[in-house]
């Protein structure tokens, strides 16, 4: 019964919308009609909305042209729809029982719809055909749609310019140094990469800067920096079309401390409560803010996928520039999670977290055999992705090019990577193939490498069955000396990658003393930074979850 119901009412739907819409039409046609006869008469009776329907009929006129009646015919009900419809509850002896016509009036339309056509062929051809060369236009346009690196921030603890923070990679400085923020005495791990200074002096508002969480101010601070290092003044800002601008910064944990004091003040009272506990907790209201000070319209979100979350941001914000959809990008992540009922004490409690107290420095060791576990860090890092057109019309400085990239999930585990280090291969394998560039050609790697045993490995492996073939690739993890961002790490490591291609140096591995006796170590960049001229760079993001993430830079050319 379902089907000789569903099939003729389906047919008569369509059929009806077609009709309804193109009724004008056929009014046009025939003025003697009764349906024009009555429009003629509302309008005498003063109408509503008589000139909205009358261009609405143009507008589908202009669409149709003289082939819909053609178009009309080819969408004749189907014969299952005239046997069943009385053998149907929803069909009443005469027809549709909430349109309840005449079989007088029925057999006319039937015949209407179902006299022959020279044009309906043409018709069909009108409406779908043109789709075609549309979509192959849109393809075009976005490949020729070119992404550059045209401004970046960071706020991390080996320093908060991109350049002083890269110098202290190449030379080897370790931020990781006991935890200051709060006592950490009864806790297994008592050492993070803390940022020790910081000031939202010129970057934030001070009523804003006291309520705020750390992260936000990060995010914040971070982004204004990228968009002063990519020559954005007042006046520029003032000449951007703001509707074509947007932010796209995430953050793993959002603002844990501020929505830890809340419940803190709970237990005395809701009125203790910062009324702003809830936004400014959000991991998406970092953004947002950034959005308001700018005054940027543009797309406007975050996104969340642990200690993937930045690389996430940064392909997302790129594809909507490939796509036509914005001009330019601040994109990223922030975390500030060192605090005792946020990633701390989590982590301690899943055995996690390195516990080399005794030598915070020597703490984080990717693929060293001694390695015991990761370093929390904490900070922020923001790229201004720009359309290269529009960036070179307005004289910006180009560091590098966006050249593609791509996300895939182990489905897996929760924390354990996939054994066979299947997820990690697929998400390289894929931003390689989909954006058309060779093996050979990626001679240098920021690994995400965490200092972790199962971690460190698989990754590596992925990495030597990708690019195992090219005797110039180099490795290294800027985490051996900053620790782990969390979900900022992905954007800060940007920047290191990008710094790399700019100066034609690598920062070394710090603390790989000993390696791991499944590593080879010939791909790995020593206790010393590197001269290479980078052809391209990949950077990688791995989180809880399985999200994998791989993003590819080049040079400008």
């Amino acid at each position: 019964m379902a089907a000789s119901v569903s099939s003729p009412l389906c047919t008569w739907l369509v059929a009806a919308c077609m009709s309804v819409s193109c009724e004008k039409d056929r009014a046009a046609r025939s003025s003697a009609g009764r349906w024009a006869r009555r429009r003629t008469a509302v309008a005498a009776r003063g109408g509503i909305g008589m000139e909205g329907r009358n261009s609405t009929g143009s507008l589908i006129s202009a669409f149709c042209g003289s082939g819909i009646q053609g178009l009309m015919s080819s969408l004749e009900p189907c014969p299952e729809f005239y046997r069943s419809r009385n053998a149907s509850p929803f069909f009443g002896e005469n027809g549709f029982l909430l349109i309840r016509r005449s079989k007088a009036e029925a057999n006319r339309r039937q015949r209407m719809w179902a006299r022959p056509s020279v044009a309906s062929g043409k018709a069909l051809a009108v409406a779908i055909e043109p789709a075609k060369p549309v979509a192959e236009k849109k393809i075009l346009n976005a490949k020729q749609r070119r992404v550059a690196v045209t401004g970046m921030g960071v706020v991390t603890p080996l320093g908060h310019d991109p350049d002083v923070f890269y110098n202290n990679l190449l030379e080897g400085v370790s931020g990781i140094s006991e935890i200051e923020t709060f006592d950490c005495a009864n806790y297994p791990t008592r050492i993070a990469g803390e940022i020790k200074s910081f000031s939202t002096d010129g970057w934030v508002a001070p009523k804003l800067s006291k309520r705020m969480d750390k992260f936000m101010l990060y995010l914040l601070a971070a982004g204004k920096r990228a968009l002063a290092d990519g020559g954005v003044t007042e006046e520029v800002l003032s000449q951007l079309d703001k509707t074509r601008c947007g932010v796209l910064i995430g953050s793993a944990m959002g603002g844990m401390k501020v929505f830890n004091d809340a419940i803190e003040a709970l237990r005395v009272s809701y009125k203790k409560m910062n009324p702003f506990c809830v936004p400014f907790a959000t991991t998406n209201m970092g953004s947002a803010m950034l959005a308001m000070d700018l005054g940027w319209m543009g797309p406007n979100y975050s996104i969340s996928t642990a200690c993937a979350t930045s690389n996430f941001c940064i392909l997302n914000a790129a594809n909507h520039i490939i796509r036509g959809e914005a001009n330019m990008m601040l994109c990223g992540g922030s975390d500030a999670a060192i605090i005792p009922i946020g990633r701390l004490g989590g982590f301690v409690a899943c055995r996690a977290l390195s516990q080399r107290n005794d030598d915070p420095a020597k703490a984080s060791r990717p693929w060293d055999v001694d390695r015991d576990g990761f370093v929390m860090g904490e900070g922020a890092g923001v790229l201004l992705l720009e359309d290269l057109e529009h960036a070179k019309k307005r004289g910006a400085t180009i560091y590098a090019e966006f050249l593609g990239g791509s996300f895939t999930c182990d489905a897996y585990h929760m924390t354990e990577p996939h054994p066979e280090g299947a997820g990690i291969i697929l998400c390289i394998e894929k931003a390689l193939s989909e954006y058309g560039i060779a093996r050979e050609d990626v001679n240098y790697v920021n690994a995400h490498a965490t200092s972790t045993p199962a971690g460190d490995l698989k990754e590596y492996q992925a990495l030597s069955r990708c690019f195992g073939q090219n005797p110039e690739l180099r490795v290294n993890s800027t985490k051996s000396m900053i620790g782990h961002l969390l979900g900022a790490s992905g954007a800060v490591e940007a920047v290191a990658t990008i710094q790399a291609i700019r100066t034609g140096l690598i920062h070394p591995n710090i603390n790989l003393e000993n390696p791991d006796k499944n590593v080879d170590t010939s791909i790995l960049v020593g206790s010393k930074k590197e001269h290479l001229n980078v052809k391209v760079a990949m950077s990688n993001s791995f989180g809880f979850g399985g999200h994998n993430s791989s993003i590819l830079f080049g040079p400008y050319k």
